[in-house]
């Protein structure tokens, strides 16, 4: 199997979710945006049993942030979202926190993996950004060939029981003349956060410097472009950092979950 970086971004999108969730079991590790052109991308959030209802109603109360696309009971590893697939290999890369604190970024669950753990599988905005290039929308981080910059916000997510933290955005520079189509485009995928929740100067969202993300990379913001930021399922970890349960593990940012779901399955009129 060829490494995963040499493959262009045509050749990417034109893998299967089964084929690209192939790379990712071997081992290998590179952000997933434009891989599987079509399909739907999920965050994870992986805690203990005990902790569920808490995640369910954090979710619940914060859906832009947190829809919520499936969950996998405890000890179950697959389902119709990766048919044939196991949510201990088929990522990239994993976070694991132990009391807030990262400890480890593994490329697979072996070593972590309890019988109690339930699976909350949350959608990606990298889902709609084929539907974003189909337009004519250039995507900054594809092009660059680097993550998406995520950035902690000073907006608050709604607390449910011993969750609660900021809310996380993710930012792409888009062309001041094709904003409004990006708004209606994206606005046309609530599953995978929607349209954007904050349009334009940062600082309103607390980011003092777009060239500092909180997670994944920097992009480079080209000339007339105006930042644009959408409502990131990484909300789930940064609550997890703030709210310190004693183990709870989430999907590297950047590193998604590639399903076997059309993203015009969760396309509205």
């Amino acid at each position: 199997m060829a490494n995963v970086r040499d493959l262009s971004i045509s050749q990417r999108a034109a893998l299967s979710p089964r084929e690209a969730r192939e790379y990712f079991r071997q081992g290998q590790v590179v952000p997933t945006a434009g891989f599987s052109a079509g399909y739907a991308q999920a965050n994870l959030i992986i805690v203990p049993q005990a902790l569920a209802f808490d995640v369910l109603l954090f979710a619940q109360r914060n859906p832009k942030s947190c829809p919520i696309l499936g969950v996998l009971e405890a000890g179950q590893v697959s389902n119709e979202l990766l048919a044939g697939g196991d949510i201990r290999t088929d990522v990239p890369k994993y976070v694991v926190y132990e009391n807030g604190e990262k400890v480890a970024e593994p490329t697979d669950l072996a070593e972590y993996w309890r019988e109690d753990l339930v699976t909350f599988i949350v959608g990606c905005s990298f889902t709609f950004e084929a539907a974003l290039i189909e337009a004519g929308i250039s995507v900054a981080h594809i092009e660059q060939d680097v993550n998406v910059p995520m950035y902690k916000t000073t907006r608050r997510s709604v607390s449910a029981g011993s969750m609660s933290g900021p809310m996380v955005v993710s930012m792409r520079p888009i062309p001041a003349s094709q904003v409004a189509d990006a708004v209606r485009i994206t606005s046309r995928y609530p599953a995978v956060h929607g349209a954007p929740v904050h349009i334009g100067n940062p600082e309103e969202l607390g980011i003092t410097d777009l060239g500092k993300p909180d997670f994944g990379d920097a992009v480079q913001i080209p000339e007339g472009c105006i930042p644009v930021f959408w409502a990131c399922g990484v909300t789930p970890q940064a609550a997890v950092m703030e709210s310190r349960p004693a183990l709870a593990i989430g999907h590297a940012p950047g590193h998604m979950l590639i399903t076997d779901v059309k993203d015009t399955f969760y396309q509205v009129p």
